[in-house]
């Protein structure tokens, strides 16, 4: 094992992908806890500090730490132990490995642009076409592209079913934290021209945890947006009428 866990070590400091396969059991401690007995499972590492922990079925990992984690190897009674701590906020990802199965480590290269099927105009007729198949919920809608001064230019506005005012921003890729201080300037503008409750809604593919931090802390609310479903309600919107 002290062998292995040097090969590791070397890989980790060279930044390389690493592949683990091996019997394992699983122990998470941080904003809550958890525990995962032995099995079979695969583990990845990146050179950005990312683990994975990942089932022999399911797309999703059972247990993960973000990128900038660090991660350090050791060997303690026979048994490989891989550590993985984020300082802020502090979380740590303990595996202990029973048998390694298998250990490979790759320098990967890719500077590829992600390009994902769909803008922000498609996303922008679909919440409008069936605003609860995106979003979640029945709205109204009242006027797109509004602008609201200084703040800038909302892309939706709605009103909910309750009667508040709904503001949506729309983005076609990962929504960052200053996505939501956009929409919170354009939630603020809004109330203090009408006075009435406004609510704000991020909509995206997907979110940084900063920006889902952030929505938490201003009051604000987001949705994952499927693609596919854009896809098919706004083709499917434009075939119907063919």
């Amino acid at each position: 094992m002290d062998d292995l866990a040097e090969r590791i070590r070397e890989s980790i400091r060279r930044r390389e992908v690493i592949v683990i396969v091996g019997d394992c059991e699983v122990e998470y401690r941080g904003r809550a806890s958890s525990r995962l007995g032995r099995g079979e499972r695969v583990i990845l590492i990146k050179g950005d500090g990312t683990v994975l922990v990942h089932r022999p079925s399911g797309a999703n990992p059972v247990n993960y730490q973000p990128e900038g984690s660090i991660v350090s190897v050791y060997e303690q009674d026979g048994r490989l132990v891989l550590r993985s701590l984020r300082p802020r906020p502090e979380e740590e990802l303990v595996i202990v490995l029973h048998r390694v199965l298998d250990f490979r480590s790759y320098r990967l290269e890719d500077t590829a642009t992600f390009e994902m099927w769909g803008d922000e105009e498609s996303i922008k007729k679909a919440i409008l076409l069936e605003p609860e198949a995106i979003l979640g919920e029945s709205l109204k809608p009242v006027e797109e592209e509004v602008r609201l001064g200084a703040a800038g230019y909302a892309d939706l506005i709605f009103v909910d079913e309750s009667g508040n005012y709904v503001v949506v921003e729309v983005k076609k890729n990962t929504a960052g934290v200053e996505t939501v201080y956009q929409l919170k300037r354009y939630v603020d503008r809004l109330r203090n021209a009408t006075g009435f409750r406004v609510r704000g809604i991020l909509a995206a593919p997907g979110f940084t945890r900063s920006a889902i931090i952030a929505l938490g802390k201003e009051g604000l609310e987001f949705r994952r947006v499927n693609m596919r479903k854009v896809y098919e309600l706004t083709r499917g919107g434009i075939a119907s009428f063919l």
